[in-house]
C-alpha cells in the first residue's frame, strides 16, 4: 500500500498515565494518529464505532471485562480492523488467551517507544509481532499441548515452497510482500499459509512463527 495517511490508532487502557503517556509518546510520529481513548471494554467497542481505527493498543486489564474477550469481539464485529495487546502479563493462560482470541501483536508494557512504533507500523501492515518473552510462552503452550516429535515430523513434511513463504512470514514480511518476493499472487500465499497451518495443526500466524523460530533455533 502506497499511501501516506498515518495508522488510526485507539488506544484502551484503564490507566490514565499508561493512557497519556501512549497519547504523548505516538503523538510525536508521524506515522501514527491516535484518534481515541478510552479507559473500558464498553468504551472500546463503541468508540471503535464512532472512530473506524486501524489498530487497537489494548491492554487486557479492564475495569468492565476480560481484554481478550474484547479482542475476539473486536475482529468479530470489525474484521478489517488490527489488534495489538500491550500489557504486562505474561502468565501462559493470558497469552494463550490473547492468541486465540487473534490478536496480531503481544507486547510487554517495558518496550520503548520506537520499538512500540515500529510494531504498531508492522501490524497495521499485516505482521505478526510478539515479544520475546511472549514468543516463549507460546512455544512452552504448544510443547503441553503437542509432543515436540511430532511437532518436527509435521514441520519436516512441509513441502520447500511452503517453507519458504513460512520463512518470509517468521521474517516479518506480509502476505503481499511475500508474493512478491517469491513471484506469486497474494491468492496463492494465502492458500500455501492455509496448507502449513492444517499441516502443523496450527490456527494462527503467530504460532507459526513461534514454531519456525523453535525449528530452526534447535535446528
Amino acid at each position: 500500500m502506497t499511501t501516506t495517511r498515518p495508522i488510526r490508532v485507539l488506544i484502551v487502557d484503564d490507566s490514565e498515565l499508561v493512557r497519556l503517556g501512549l497519547r504523548t509518546l505516538l503523538g510525536s510520529y508521524p506515522a501514527v494518529t491516535v484518534v481515541g481513548e478510552t479507559d473500558s471494554a464498553a468504551g472500546a467497542l463503541q468508540a471503535i464505532a464512532q472512530l473506524a481505527p486501524d489498530l487497537v493498543v489494548l491492554d487486557l486489564r479492564l475495569p468492565d471485562g476480560d481484554g481478550c474477550q474484547v479482542c475476539r469481539q473486536i475482529l468479530t464485529d470489525y474484521p478489517t480492523c488490527r489488534v495489538l495487546v500491550l500489557s504486562s502479563l505474561l502468565d501462559a493462560r493470558t497469552v494463550s488467551e490473547a492468541i486465540t482470541a487473534g490478536a496480531h501483536g503481544y507486547l510487554l508494557k517495558d518496550i520503548n517507544g520506537p520499538g512500540l512504533v515500529q510494531a504498531i507500523i508492522d501490524v497495521a501492515a499485516g505482521s505478526t509481532v510478539l515479544a520475546p518473552a511472549i514468543t516463549t510462552q507460546v512455544l512452552a503452550m504448544m510443547r503441553n499441548s503437542q509432543q515436540q516429535e511430532a511437532l518436527r515430523k509435521r514441520y519436516d513434511s512441509l513441502s520447500s515452497q511452503e517453507l519458504r513463504v513460512l520463512t518470509l512470514v517468521a521474517e516479518g514480511l506480509t502476505n503481499k510482500e511475500v508474493a512478491a518476493e517469491l513471484g506469486l499472487s497474494e491468492k496463492t500465499v494465502k492458500n500455501y499459509l492455509g496448507n502449513l497451518f492444517a499441516k502443523l495443526h496450527l490456527s494462527r500466524r503467530s504460532q507459526a512463527v513461534a514454531l519456525y523460530a523453535e525449528m530452526n533455533h534447535k535446528g
